[in-house]
């Protein structure tokens, strides 16, 4: 059974392999998606950042977990989990139908450590409030930096809690008994927004670390402010593509504009002027529209 939200893509020829398992099932697990030596490169990079950063405050987010954000700059080699060739291609299939582009919502190391207990099942679009069923939201991936097993706590999913039916609204004792993505370093976990997760407890002696990769549609408010934690001088080391990501490029219709412009413009060398012109940035259906209404206009004007 495939969401009505997927209708569009129902008979898609050309549908990648994992667009299609995340619209039948909601999620997916990706074996050796990156070579295990660019984990690890990753994981000492972030090494002293695990070290000093506190435990995180509150219930949710897991007072026996490490978490931080800006992953981009923290950790360079990151960014190419984060333009992973085949996510990023799902990732615009899924939510392709209601954004221009996507968006970097979240990238987050995280560090569970022994005694934490289980997370609350949650739904990861739930933090926009507003009806849901109709789009969906976010696309979410979690990359292990350590072997991730049911005893160190990997991540819990229950299978079709993506669809529109009363199963949506089962509660977790009625849903029966969850997969646990279980992973080795190089895989990676691929789910929608949409989708009932839950981090499990660590029952071992020592931290599991992993990566969250969160990408959403590109006119939604974003988990990170990525404006804040990217500094134009920064945004000009990214591809063109990673740094429209963060935020500089426009959703249409006049979304997220500088000065009424694509903020593409600040990626381009030397000041930008002080005087724009403020341009429109239109679908082509919304264009055709307001330039019929523009010259039925002009033409009563010149009688």
């Amino acid at each position: 059974m495939i969401p009505a939200r997927f209708d569009h893509l129902r008979d898609e020829p050309g549908l990648d392999s994992l667009s299609r398992e995340l619209i039948d099932q909601g999620y997916a697990i990706l074996r050796g998606a990156v070579p295990r030596d660019l984990i690890d490169t990753i994981n000492d990079e972030m090494e002293d950042r695990f070290e000093k950063t506190p435990f995180s405050v509150g219930a949710f987010h897991g007072e026996r977990t490490k978490r931080f954000h800006g992953l981009l700059k923290r950790a360079p080699s990151s960014q190419k989990l984060v333009m992973h060739d085949q996510i990023l291609r799902a990732t615009k299939t899924i939510l392709g139908k209601w954004c221009d582009f996507p968006q970097l919502n979240l990238s987050q190391g995280l560090s569970i450590y022994p005694g934490a207990p289980a997370q609350i099942p949650h739904r990861d679009q739930t933090m926009w409030p507003c009806p849901k069923g109709e789009m969906e939201f976010s696309l979410n991936v979690l990359w292990p930096l350590d072997e991730f097993t049911e005893e160190n706590g990997a991540t819990k999913v229950w299978p079709d809690t993506h669809h529109e039916h009363e199963k949506y609204k089962m509660s977790v004792a009625d849903l029966g008994d969850p997969l646990v993505a279980t992973m080795q370093r190089g895989d990676v976990f691929v789910f929608l927004g949409s989708v009932l997760h839950a981090a499990g407890s660590n029952r071992t002696d020592t931290p599991r670390r992993g990566i969250i990769i969160s990408y959403s549609l590109g006119w939604l408010k974003s988990y990170e402010n990525q404006n804040l934690t990217y500094t134009n001088e920064f945004a000009r080391t990214l591809p063109p593509e990673l740094a429209a990501m963060i935020g500089y490029r426009w959703q249409r219709p006049n979304l997220g504009t500088f000065d009424g412009q694509c903020p593409s413009v600040l990626l381009k060398e030397g000041e930008v002027d002080d005087y724009l012109p403020t341009v429109d940035s239109f679908t082509p259906e919304q264009k055709v529209v307001v330039d019929a209404h523009l010259e039925r206009e002009l033409a009563s004007l010149a009688h």
